[in-house]
């Protein structure tokens, strides 16, 4: 069998290009490409670190990565120990039935059980990260533990702040670039590349993300990505200034607006938008610029903004947006076809001190 290894290590000195260089212009330490030549795995913190950095080194050296990642994944199925009973003499064929019942029995008695787990449980645990099943897109809670996880445009990430609400994030793209849509603006992390995230406007480092595996050219195969909160579980929320939100008076006294979510405090919310047909769409997020986009049936838009965001649509009844506030879902599906549509989402301070985040209905 060719070995992948190798065939890294005589390109590299046909180029005559040494380690020192190669580490140097690829950004990756010198000891991992030698462990990648040397076909060693023990170098590496994680199959999903070396997997990434024996894409890039192949990339850096003009070979056909997925050709090396295909010599790489034949050479572990190889020296893969073979499952114990191939080594196993049969049994006889008289004993398969007094086997086989009670081991069915057995099957069906955990299936009922799983069942009854499930439904009495919304959400479930895989290695301390709690993941809601009832969404479209998965919903992930991180912890205090490191999370490895393929991800899809659209997922949610949930982090924990210091009191008690959560930092929501949203994945924003899983092409070429891995992109990820936070309170204090969209980050995009490229393949193999580690990247630290200030995710609620402080200037200090939150998390850190690492992609492994992300495609040029398939969106659905999604990302594999490791995450590490920097701090631990509680990040402070970024809360909204009460200055740069109105009183409920003075927006009453313009236009109408329904009350979707309140709280002792402003923060960051996100919009989703799914769109069921074609739809011109223009949004204005706090006091940015607008952008005008054209989407089409099955496209996905995602926003954060800090305090509130203004939306145009043509053919509004194409459109079903959620808002999601302190991990809540409030879904909002008005409008006739072919309706266009301007509306405000937003927070306003009500007399009573309380924080009302509302849908304002605009001519």
């Amino acid at each position: 069998m060719e070995s992948y290894g190798e065939l890294l290590k005589t390109t590299r000195e046909s180029k005559q290009i040494d380690l020192d260089r190669a580490s140097r212009e690829i950004s990756i330490e010198k000891r991992y490409l030698a462990g990648l030549e040397a076909e060693d795995n023990a170098v590496f913190p994680g199959d999903a670190y070396m997997i990434g950095f024996l894409k890039n080194y192949a990339d850096y050296l003009e070979l056909d990565s997925e050709f090396i990642l295909k010599l790489f994944r034949n050479k572990q199925i190889q020296e893969a120990p073979l499952p114990q009973g191939l080594y196993e003499p049969h049994k006889p064929r008289y004993l398969l039935p007094a086997i086989i019942i009670p081991s069915v029995l057995l099957v069906a008695v955990v299936a009922v059980v799983l069942t009854l787990l499930v439904v009495k449980n919304k959400n479930k645990v895989e290695d301390g990260v709690v993941v809601s099943s009832g969404a479209k897109n998965r919903q992930y809670e991180l912890s205090d533990k490191k999370f490895v996880q393929r991800v899809y445009k659209g997922d949610q990430l949930f982090i924990p702040t210091e009191n008690d609400g959560k930092i929501i994030l949203t994945v924003r793209d899983t092409l070429s670039a891995f992109g990820i849509d936070t309170p204090s603006g969209v980050y995009y992390i490229e393949l193999a590349e580690e990247s630290e995230l200030d995710i609620n406007g402080d200037n200090a480092s939150d998390m850190i993300v690492y992609v492994s595996d992300i495609s040029s050219t398939d969106e659905s195969r999604g990302a594999e990505v490791s995450i590490l909160l920097r701090h631990g579980v509680a990040v402070e929320t970024s809360v909204v200034a009460a200055e740069d939100i109105p009183f409920a008076s003075e927006v009453k006294s313009s236009h109408p607006y329904k009350v979707i979510h309140e709280d002792n405090r402003a923060y960051p919310f996100t919009i989703n938008a799914s769109f069921r047909g074609p739809c011109l769409f223009r949004d204005r997020v706090d006091n940015s610029q607008s952008v005008e986009s054209y989407f089409a049936r099955g496209d996905l838009f995602t926003a954060t903004p800090r305090n509130g965001i203004r939306l145009w649509m043509s053919n509004f009844n194409t459109v079903k947006i959620t808002i999601i506030a302190d991990s809540k879902s409030f879904d909002l599906d008005i409008g006739a076809a072919g309706q266009i549509f301007v509306e405000d989402i937003k927070w306003i301070k009500d007399t009573d001190g309380k924080y009302k985040l509302v849908v304002i209905e605009l001519d």
